[in-house]
C-alpha cells in the first residue's frame, strides 16, 4: 500500500514539485498551503509523513512540527522539515520540534528523490506501529475508582478500538486488561482516549504495556512462581508485542 504523505508549502512552485515528484514515486499525496489547515488535518487524519516548509504565514514550521508532535495520530509520523535556512541555530530548533529529516532549498527532483528513498524506511516502519489486528476479546476498562467491561473491535501496537458499557471522553486516562485468543496471558495496559467514533467506540491510544501470566489452577506454589515469572520476563511487553500480535 502507497504511503500517505502530507506536503505544507505556501510557495506554489515548490509545492507543486514536491506533489509531482513524490506521486512519481508511488506516494499518496496531500498537498495543502496553509499551516493553519495542516494542524486541523494531523488532527484528523493519520499520515506516514509529512513535509513542512519552515517559513510560512499563521502557523511556521516549527508551530506546525510541534502540534504533529502533541496530536494523537501522527505523534510519531516522521517529519521532514523543508528549509533553506542550514545554520546550527534553526536545525536546533527544528530539531527541538521534532523534525526527523531536512531537505535543503532551494528542491531539486533528485535531492527530493533521495531523501524519499532514505526516509520511507522509517515511514513504513511507524506505519506498522500502527497496522490494525481484527480482534474480538473481553476488555475490562478502569477510570479512577469504576470498572467497567466491553469488546474489542481490533488492536496494534500502539492501541486498542473497544465499545464499552460508559461514556469515554478524549483525553480520559484508563486502565485497560484484556486477553489475546488462544493465549495464557493476560495483558495490562494504561493509557489515553485519542477518539470515540460515531458508534461510541473508544480509541486508546498506549502509554505503558505490561503482561501477566494466567495460571488455570493458581495454587499458592503456583501463584508465587507466577509473580516471579512475570516480573523477571514480562515486565515490559512493548518490544516483544509486535511478535505477540502476528502469533495469534
Amino acid at each position: 500500500m502507497a504511503l500517505q504523505l502530507l506536503i505544507v508549502d505556501d510557495d506554489p512552485p515548490t509545492l507543486e514539485l514536491m506533489h509531482e515528484v513524490l506521486i512519481s514515486l508511488k506516494a499518496e499525496v496531500l498537498a495543502v498551503s496553509d499551516g493553519e489547515q495542516a494542524a486541523t488535518l494531523v488532527n484528523r487524519e493519520r499520515f506516514d509523513g509529512v513535509f513542512v516548509d519552515l517559513q510560512m504565514p499563521k502557523v511556521d514550521g516549527f508551530e506546525l512540527a510541534r502540534r504533529i508532535r502533541a496530536s494523537s495520530w501522527n505523534k510519531s509520523t516522521p517529519i521532514v522539515v523543508v528549509t533553506g535556512q542550514d545554520d546550527t541555530e534553526t536545525m536546533q530548533k527544528a530539531f527541538a520540534a521534532g523534525t526527523t529529516f531536512f531537505l535543503q532549498k532551494p528542491i531539486d527532483r533528485q535531492r527530493l528523490t533521495n531523501l524519499f528513498k532514505a526516509a520511507r524506511g522509517k515511514m513504513f516502519e511507524n506505519r506498522r506501529h500502527f497496522v490494525r489486528v481484527p480482534l474480538q476479546t473481553e476488555v475490562i476498562c478502569q477510570v479512577g475508582d469504576q470498572t467497567s467491561r466491553g469488546t474489542s473491535s481490533n488492536i496494534s501496537q500502539a492501541g486498542i478500538l473497544f465499545e464499552v458499557g460508559r461514556s469515554l471522553s478524549p483525553g480520559t486516562a484508563v486502565r485497560l486488561s484484556f486477553r489475546l485468543p488462544g493465549r495464557e496471558l493476560r495483558i495490562d495496559v494504561t493509557g489515553v482516549v485519542a477518539r470515540v467514533d460515531e458508534k461510541q467506540r473508544a480509541g486508546v491510544r498506549f502509554t505503558h504495556i505490561g503482561k501477566q501470566r494466567v495460571a488455570a489452577h493458581p495454587g499458592p506454589h503456583r501463584q508465587r512462581r507466577k509473580r516471579k515469572y512475570a516480573g523477571a520476563k514480562y515486565a515490559n511487553l512493548g518490544r516483544g508485542f509486535r511478535r505477540l500480535l502476528s502469533g495469534f
